[in-house]
This record gives structure tokens, C-alpha cells and sequence, in this order.
């Protein structure tokens, strides 16, 4: 039985991570990182990334290490303290327990701006423009140098999500139109593939080899067409048929407040590819029948999850009205 040293259980990916190690026969105990309580299924250790003292002894007994955990937001001190020192500092744990297997999850935004077009591992030199992004970056090298395998994530959508799809929902009301015809291509994939990639990483009978991997499917989505199907299962409304080029897009979203920025609205609405076929193939892993194919099971949480945010921000805005009335 493998014993796993897990960080990021409870959280978006690390809960479907976690429950597609707990559906194989070969998972021992599963230790989670946890400030607090631990996830049901896995046994707490009681540690903090920020804290690198707390770290102490967490990896003893753990036959892999599945960093998951990181800091998606905030400013360069706050990512640096979870992306490169908290991860420094349990990548030396493990060393020292002499764990024997360490998978490390990153991002294809460690890229930085595209357009990508079907590019390799590195075939454009990383070039990050957010903290979250360039401290994630640093961890990599960290990950590498304690000759982990390293997997750069691109888009990943499922229940749990609430970035991508909340991203599309402001930008399709922001941005009525086709995007360049919808024809960008994306590299997306779905959280319980991805989960089942992971496990397979660190529960498969080969130790992998060290290296950087990306973890998409190996089928890029157009942008058009993921919209059409977020429209199919109700998440999102029709997209409208008129034909905006990129130029015009960017006008209008310039022209319409909102929360998400053009860097943003181009990862979605541009070219931004990755070829991600190898990893999938060295490990025998089905990547199942893509991200569309999933939505189905998601759309219900999408559903309640973008009415739940609207409701939020209409109560806000009315508050909002209230206060100035009253003023």
C-alpha cells in the first residue's frame, strides 16, 4: 500500500485529486497538510506553507509526495511565502525522509502572454507577468531540482470551478459576440481527468522520470465551440451570432466595466495551445473523452454556482443604491 503526503486536498483540484487516489486499491494512509481540519478519508498533519517550521517531520513515512497546494493570488510576498518558501521547505522534508516519488502541480501560465500555438514543453521561454505565475515558476525549479515530475496545467473546468467559467460569464456579457469567430484554440481539461492523471502518477508500478509535463487533454477546444456547449447545458446564455474581429472585442470590453482584465480576456479568446499528448501516452492514462463531454456533469454546480453570484451581486449592488440614497 502507498502511503501519500497530500497538500491542496480541500481545494478544487486537490478534492478530486484526493478522491480519484481514494477509488484505487493501491492507496495506503493519505496524510493531508492541513492548517485545520483534514478532508474526511485522510489523516490531518498539522502544518502551514507559510510557516516552514510547522513542516517539520510531515513527510516521515510517505512513500509520495502530491504538492498541490499554492497560492493563486496576491501580491509577490504573500505568493513567494506558499509558491517558493513554503514549497522549498517541504521539498526538504521529503528529502530528508527520503520519500521516493514527488509530483508538483503548476500552470501553463507560466508563459506569461500568448498567443501559443501548439507549442512543447518550453517552446517558447516562460515569461510569467502575474506573482502567482512567477512564484509558481521559481517552485518549478525547486520541484526539478528535488527531481520531481512537474505537471503545467492549462484550463481546467468541472464542478468546483470558479474561475474559468465565471470568467466567460462576465466576459460574453461584456463582449456580445463571437470572439474572431470563436476559432482560438485552447487547451483545457477536465478536473477528474486531470485527478486521474495525478493518481496514476503517483500510484503507477514505474517511478516517472523527472520533468515537466503538460497535463492538458491532448484534443485543444475552439473557444466558440466551449461556449456553444456551456449554452447547451444552460450555464451560460446562446452566444450571439454576429462576427466581432479582436480589434473590436477589445473595444468593447475597454468600454464595459468589469472585473476581468484583457490579459485575461485573451488567454480566453486567443490561441493559447499546448501539446500535451506525451504524458498521457508514457503512462498508459486514458485522457477520457475531453473537457465537453464532461460538462454535462458539471453544469448543475455551474448553474447554481453563477446564480448564487449574481444573487451576490445584485444584493450589492442594491445595498449599494440604498447607501447613497440614504446619504
Amino acid at each position: 500500500m502507498t502511503r501519500i503526503l497530500l497538500t491542496g486536498a480541500g481545494g478544487f483540484i486537490g478534492s478530486a485529486v484526493l478522491a480519484a487516489l481514494r477509488a484505487r486499491p493501491e492507496t495506503g494512509v493519505i496524510r493531508a497538510v492541513a492548517r485545520s481540519a483534514a478532508p474526511p478519508g485522510t489523516v490531518r498533519v498539522a502544518a502551514d506553507l507559510t510557516d516552514p517550521a510547522t513542516l517539520r517531520g510531515a513527510a516521515d513515512g510517505a512513500d509520495v509526495l502530491v504538492h498541490l497546494a499554492a497560492a493563486v493570488s496576491g501580491d509577490e510576498d504573500a505568493c513567494a511565502a506558499v509558491n517558493v518558501l513554503g514549497t522549498r521547505a517541504l521539498l526538504a522534508e521529503a528529502a530528508r525522509a527520503g520519500v521516493g516519488r514527488i509530483l508538483h502541480l503548476s500552470t501553463t501560465a507560466v508563459y506569461g502572454p500568448g498567443p501559443h500555438r501548439g507549442i512543447d514543453v518550453d517552446g517558447v521561454t516562460p515569461a510569467p507577468v502575474s506573482a502567482a505565475s512567477r512564484t509558481r515558476l521559481i517552485g518549478e525549479r525547486a520541484a526539478l531540482d528535488a527531481g520531481a515530475v512537474v505537471l503545467r496545467a492549462p484550463l481546467v473546468l468541472g464542478a468546483g470551478d470558479r474561475w474559468v467559467v465565471p470568467c466567460l460569464a462576465e466576459l460574453t456579457r461584456r463582449v456580445p459576440a463571437r470572439w474572431d469567430g470563436g476559432a482560438a484554440l485552447l487547451s483545457l481539461v477536465a478536473v477528474e481527468d486531470l485527478a486521474r492523471l495525478v493518481a496514476g502518477l503517483a500510484l503507477g508500478p514505474e517511478r516517472p522520470p523527472s520533468g515537466v509535463h503538460h497535463a492538458g487533454h491532448p484534443e485543444p477546444v475552439r473557444s466558440g465551440a466551449l461556449l456553444d456547449a456551456l449554452a447547451e447545458h444552460g450555464v451560460l446564455p446562446p452566444t450571439p451570432g454576429q462576427d466581432w474581429p479582436w480589434e473590436r472585442c477589445l473595444a468593447e470590453l475597454r468600454r464595459v466595466p468589469g472585473v476581468f482584465s484583457e490579459r485575461q480576456f485573451a488567454l480566453l479568446a486567443q490561441d493559447h495551445w499546448y501539446r500535451s499528448t506525451e504524458i498521457w501516452r508514457s503512462t498508459g492514462t486514458d485522457p477520457g473523452p475531453g473537457p465537453l463531454h464532461r460538462l454535462a456533469a458539471a453544469a448543475p454546480w455551474y448553474r447554481d454556482h453563477l446564480a448564487r453570484t449574481d444573487a451576490t451581486a445584485t444584493e450589492r449592488s442594491s445595498e449599494g443604491v440604498a447607501k447613497a440614497a440614504s446619504g
